[in-house]
């Protein structure tokens, strides 16, 4: 009886609709689990993404209700199922080759689209795709057979309204279920495939096509004006390099380690009567590290990317995301690695997380990078990742088979992941010798054995430099790029670091965003340098030291070394911290003005300083308005510095890094500068010498190559464009 209802529910129209959406939706499930990694970490997530298909597939084959003539109205919802399911497949194909999902630049742009799949989709194809289509071809052949048969039933606007409006709820249910898993998740979007996890390919496709029209509408109000009032700025507040330390460290290697969430307060802290950082500590003081101790990280709601782009372009993180996933894709950059090309120079970054996170596979094309090592390149195994990918020490010892095939000089950015929250470790990494703190949150806890995992990683790192001769030639630059622990640790955390919980306040809350920043070359005289700075100072600074004057660029920081500093920063939020004030709010007097020195409120205020603090406030939130415009509306694609050569990233591709590598080598032969050519042509991966737990049986893993690398094939023309960007 049930069966004979079913069958006689479908040959109605309702019926249909419900049958289409159904096994589009078993589809989708299907594909979820066996050709997307969502990264589903909690049985929520799992319920989530099971409903993210129904309301679009709802919304979209229901629109074949609008139509009243019966077989018009079934042709149309079997087109709808048939584009979804295109859009379905179509991802999964490109999220083979790219670990990545289509954005609508990519769908509208065939011409790069074709290309990027390989020389043949075919070698893509699974045999479990016939999955994906074998529904609409049983269904269309019931149709035809006549076992489906169109219901004749005239169905008005209500039926249809109700269909969408039902379709609208299942969609509001999903963004509330989203937004309770992962707050302002459109606002902050630091990876595609956090999108579809939590709200669908569908409304991801959407979403992404919204903000793109947003592109293309902000780049048409896009004004020459703008741009001649941004360039008027930044040469106002040019600073000019100093005699003593311009070009000190002129065609070294650049090496910057990023410390995720590492803070100032961990440099020289004791826990228990053990230093958390030794090594870096050792660093810090070092007769060769320039080290700042007013150092201030300046990230928003980008937080680690907001840190990176301020790193390679001397501006601001946007006010409202992500510039690496919201402008990333679009934005013209001069970046570091561009910058230094024109010296000669090659450029890489080590990650150990997906490609995708932060949008970092698109964004370091348009940054310049000639290669992107990630996840991919390293070992799979589950017991080496944690939390946001490959723990630190496997890391960097796992990437000594690709740094020593760059050509030197050579600009190479390694970004940590194991110092990151929850700060969680495993059992088998933590030291014996290391008894970290006792309070009653456990983030804290964790933090210390975190930050004391990295700083072993970074020792074994330096080990290796000095046995391999690197060290010699390379300047090495470490920061910190954002607070680890935020504002609901810090009264907890305050007798730890020798302050009072009973007289917290902002001030001390401000002075917890200052992070290490420290340049380490044995060509530099050490000193630890008191004055006020932030990561947007890092570019200028470092390029000064490399020989190459910034003006001319736009960048608003300035060198730390330039008799010209400005001496005063300001974060994305606008608080602004000086040499003498912090101020709060960013409404100059009428926000929370501190003594920066002493800490103390100041309340009652001389012409002075109100002068002074009114100019401040003027000069701070001008460099972050200008920032923005720049970037929302792309205006470095009006402007090209002179000498400046720009780069294509369509140039570049990061799944044959390593096979760009070796035919470079082979084709420069003897005049080939890396150091793996430099050392008679033999690996000097056997000088790293790690304790991680993880390559104690699997030491083969620091000297061999992924298979998967290996066999990622190269593309003649990109293979040559790639050498000639290299050695330009």
């Amino acid at each position: 009886m049930k069966k004979r209802n079913l069958v006689t529910f479908i040959q109605t129209r309702t019926g249909f609709l419900t049958l289409l959406v159904l096994l589009f939706w078993i589809k989708y499930i299907f594909v979820a689990y066996v050709d997307f990694n969502l990264g589903l970490s909690d049985p929520y997530q799992h319920i989530i993404m099971w409903i993210t298909p129904l309301p679009t597939a709802i919304l979209l084959i229901g629109i074949g209700f609008y139509f009243q003539k019966p077989i018009v109205s079934y042709i149309a919802m079997l087109v709808m199922d048939f584009l979804n399911t295109v859009l379905l497949f179509a991802n999964v194909l490109y999220y083979r080759q790219f670990s990545d999902f289509l954005t609508v630049k990519t769908i509208l742009n065939t011409g790069k689209v074709a290309p990027g799949l390989g020389k043949s989709a075919v070698a893509l194809l699974h045999p479990t795709d016939i999955f994906i289509w074998l529904d609409l071809i049983v269904v269309i052949v019931l149709l035809i057979m006549k076992k489906i048969k169109i219901d004749q039933k005239s169905y008005g606007l209500t039926s249809s309204f109700a269909i969408t409006s039902f379709g609208f709820f299942l969609l509001t249910l999903n963004l509330f279920m989203a937004e309770s898993s992962r707050p302002r998740l459109l606002r902050n979007t630091f990876d595609r495939s956090y999108v579809v996890k939590y709200l669908g390919l569908d409304t991801y496709t959407a979403y992404d096509g919204i903000k793109s029209a947003q592109t293309v509408q902000v780049n048409k109000n896009a004004n020459i004006s703008d741009l001649n009032s941004i360039l008027d700025y930044t040469d106002q507040n040019y600073a000019k390099p100093s005699k003593n330390m311009f070009g000190v460290e002129k065609g070294k290697n650049v090496i910057v380690i990023h410390l995720e969430s590492f803070q100032q307060f961990l440099i020289n802290l004791k826990i228990n009567g053990k230093e958390v950082t030794p090594f870096l500590n050792s660093i810090y003081k070092n007769n060769h590290t320039i080290s700042f101790d007013n150092f201030y990280h300046q990230v928003g709601l980008g937080r680690t990317s907001d840190a990176e782009t301020m790193l390679e372009t001397g501006t601001y993180g946007i006010s409202d995301g992500s510039l690496f996933t919201s402008l990333g894709s679009e934005n013209t950059f001069q970046a570091a690695p561009q910058i230094l090309r024109q010296k000669g120079y090659t450029s890489a970054v080590f990650h150990g997380n997906v490609g995708t996170f932060w949008n970092r596979n698109d964004v370091y094309k348009n940054l310049g990078y000639n290669y992107f090592f990630d996840q991919n390149y390293y070992s799979n195994a589950r017991t080496d990742k944690i939390g946001y990918g490959l723990k630190d020490k496997l890391l960097f010892s796992e990437s000594i088979k690709y740094l020593q095939r760059m050509q030197q000089p050579f600009y190479a950015k390694y970004i940590t992941v194991t110092n990151h929250i929850p700060f969680s470790m495993d059992a088998e990494d933590l030291d014996p010798n290391f008894k970290t703190t006792n309070t009653q949150d456990e983030t804290i806890n964790n933090y210390f054995q975190t930050a004391h995992y990295l700083d072993e990683a970074v020792k074994e790192f330096f080990t290796y430099l000095k046995k391999s001769g690197l060290y010699k030639n390379s300047m090495i630059v470490i920061y910190g790029d954002h607070y680890g622990l935020s504002n609901s640790e810090y009264q907890t955390l305050a007798p730890v670091i020798g302050e009072s919980a009973d007289t917290w306040n902002a001030y001390n809350s401000v002075q917890m965003q200052k992070v290490p920043f420290m340049i380490h070359s044995p060509n530099l005289k050490g000193r630890i340098d008191h004055e006020v700075s932030g990561e947007i100072d890092v570019l200028p600074t470092l390029m000064h030291l490399l020989g190459i004057n910034n003006k001319g660029y736009v960048q608003f920081g300035s060198d730390l070394f330039s008799p010209d500093y400005k001496k005063w920063i300001v974060f994305r939020n606008g608080t602004i911290v000086s040499q003498r004030y912090v101020i709060i709010g960013g409404k100059g007097i009428k926000g929370t003005v501190y003594d920066r020195i002493s800490g103390k409120q100041i309340i009652n205020f001389t012409p002075e300083e109100k002068k002074e603090i009114k100019e401040l406030s003027i000069k701070a939130k001008n460099s972050l308005k200008y920032s923005d415009l720049l970037n929302n509306r792309n205006l470095l694609r009006f402007y090209t510095p002179v000498g400046f050569v720009p780069t294509n990233p369509n140039q570049f591709d990061y799944l044959t890094n390593y096979q760009q590598m070796l035919r470079i080598e082979n084709e420069l032969g003897k005049s080939s500068t890396s150091l793996f050519s430099r050392n008679n042509n033999k690996s000097t991966t056997k000088l790293y010498k790690t304790d991680a737990t993880e390559l104690k049986n699997r030491l083969n893993e620091i000297n061999d190559v992924p298979e998967t690398v290996r066999n990622n094939q190269l593309d003649d023309e990109k293979s040559k464009t790639s050498k000639k960007e290299t050695r330009t």
